[in-house]
């Protein structure tokens, strides 16, 4: 650290001698916490610039889905449904890595599709699933009684056409009728992105 520090000490009074003789003057515990704040604040200025970058690079992206996809009840009873024309529609992909009910979180999207159903024009939910384990899909959803239709996508097709981000956070689309993205970003996770969801 104090070789850092000392490092820290010359930048500054190339610019400006009072800052220096202030930084000087600073305990090393307070010094530290300077540190860390700009640290942290230039983390969070790149991680805010990625993600803007991200969203521009998917507004307006058009989405394109495999032929003879195939949905499940439970993901076991096949169902005749298939996508729909219509002015909006959710695509919520959900990929292999972790803990699937802890980001998943089927109750609040429970929660989430019953208010749009009852405050706007009912638009189809297409819920994909990138998994080979369909019996621990279909435990999952038994447990919590969702019963919309599923796509279990062992081959990824899904993802192989679209190759999306692999942060979960922006695995989730409201598309327009021409499949095209309008908001990228969960509504379940992030309030912000949920009144962008209802705003359309």
């Amino acid at each position: 650290w104090f070789v850092g520090v000392d490092s820290f000490y010359r930048i500054y009074v190339l610019y400006d001698e009072q800052t220096y003789i202030h930084l000087h003057k600073m305990k090393p515990l307070d010094l530290i916490i300077l540190l860390l704040t700009v640290s942290l604040s230039a983390c969070q200025d790149k991680q805010k610039e990625a993600i803007t970058l991200l969203v521009k690079e998917w507004q307006g992206k058009q989405i394109l889905f495999p032929e003879n996809i195939v949905f499940t009840r439970f993901a076991s009873d096949t169902t005749n449904f298939v996508i729909p024309t219509s002015d909006y529609k959710v695509l919520v992909f959900v990929d292999s890595i972790g803990c699937t009910s802890c980001k998943l979180q089927l109750s609040r999207w429970k929660e989430f599709i019953r208010y749009t159903d009852s405050t706007a024009e009912e638009y189809p939910f297409l819920i994909f699933f990138q998994f080979d384990d369909q019996w621990e899909i279909h435990s999952l959803l038994i447990r919590e009684n969702f019963d919309k239709p599923i796509c279990l996508d062992r081959s990824d097709s899904l993802n192989q056409l679209n190759h999306f981000p692999k942060d979960i956070r922006f695995q989730v689309f409201l598309l327009d009728k021409n499949n095209k993205v309008v908001v990228i970003g969960n509504p379940v996770h992030n309030p912000n992105v949920k009144e962008l969801y209802l705003e359309e």
